[in-house]
């Protein structure tokens, strides 16, 4: 399939660059117009026997500022003292050095995307939380250079309610539009909540570059979903009920789980997957998709696509831009029926 079927144009004004509250809630079903709902409608269209799925993994502070002024996100660690970064690195020759906070240095070792570094010394987690900040998307830091506004709240912002397990890089977006307290709300009617985690790699910042979406290579995210999670889900799926994948985290997580990934643990199933879901997968697990506003030709969009179809899916993201629905991160909320 042609990358080009992906790409769409959108105004800039529409990318948030805050998050907004209550946001807008866009409904699409197969075979008729989108329509907006507030959060109580939504939560209307729940069934009796249906079952959320929420991802708890916690967004790590790994951006950190180089004396000279470089953003470098550290993405994975290999070793002790080997990481796998992004930053700009063009003027850069292996073997340069980076001068870090605190004394703290690294040398490129491999260029590409990502890079190859090895720090002086090893970093630690207090490390990070002292000279780190939260790796937000690029076109929120752009956004925000240009409207040359500094009262954000991002450490709150871009923070799910209910995150435990530490290590994303990016917050599981579709989850900022709930708190907790709308978890307990439904429990009291009913509707099973339960959680799995998916720790979101550094694939999220890349778009599709090859021509097709077959010429892309899909990154590896670790994934872990307790036994109860797995049974409640298996449960609702026998009383005839829906299971709702509160965004492409928790999609990639379940379908994968579908097609054997992952090992059986103690607590559940657990390992890494690169599944790449794109128009033609064949889906197993979820019946409701709820995700926000993707930027064009990316792996998110192209998840979309493949649950909601490809037509539909460009229909859709014309309408919400004709109507100003917020777009990305920190954008408005859409809810997809499958084809």
């Amino acid at each position: 399939m042609n990358t080009e079927l992906l790409n769409f144009e959108y105004p800039e004004d529409l990318v948030a660059v805050a998050p907004q509250s209550p946001s807008r809630i866009l409904w699409s079903a197969p075979n008729s117009v989108p329509a907006e709902l507030d959060k109580q409608q939504l939560f209307n269209k729940l069934g009796p026997n249906d079952v959320i799925v929420i991802n708890d993994t916690k967004v790590l502070k790994r951006r950190v500022l180089s004396e000279s002024g470089l953003e470098v996100l550290f993405v994975e660690q290999h070793s002790a003292d080997e990481w796998s970064v992004l930053f700009p690195a063009k003027k850069l020759k292996i073997g340069d050095d980076v001068q870090l906070p605190a004394g703290q240095s690294f040398t490129l070792v491999e260029k590409g995307i990502p890079q190859k570094i090895k720090t002086k010394t090893p970093l630690t987690e207090q490390y990070f939380e002292k000279h780190g900040e939260l790796a937000l998307p690029p076109y929120i830091e752009k956004r925000r250079q240009q409207l040359e506004e500094t009262d954000y709240k991002d450490e709150d912002w871009y923070q799910t309610d209910w995150a435990a397990d530490q290590g994303s890089c990016a917050a599981p977006t579709a989850s900022l539009h709930f708190s907790s307290k709308d978890w307990q709300a439904l429990e009291a009617t009913g509707i099973s909540i339960v959680k799995l985690t998916l720790h979101v790699g550094m694939g999220t910042f890349l778009p599709i570059q090859s021509d097709t979406i077959e010429g892309h290579t899909m990154h590896k995210e670790f994934v872990s979903i307790p036994h109860q999670t797995l049974d409640k889900i298996s449960a609702a799926k026998g009383r005839g009920g829906k299971v709702w994948a509160l965004g492409t985290t928790v999609m990639r997580s379940l379908e994968a789980w579908s097609k054997g990934h992952f090992d059986e643990t103690d607590e559940g199933v657990s390992g890494e997957t690169d599944i790449f879901i794109k128009p033609g997968f064949r889906f197993e697990v979820v019946d409701v998709l709820m995700t926000n506003f993707h930027q064009p030709k990316s792996t998110l969009v192209a998840l979309v696509a493949a649950f909601a179809g490809v037509f539909r899916t460009k229909e859709v993201y014309e309408w919400a831009i004709l109507n100003k629905f917020r777009l990305f991160s920190y954008g408005d909320l859409s809810v997809w029926l499958p084809e």
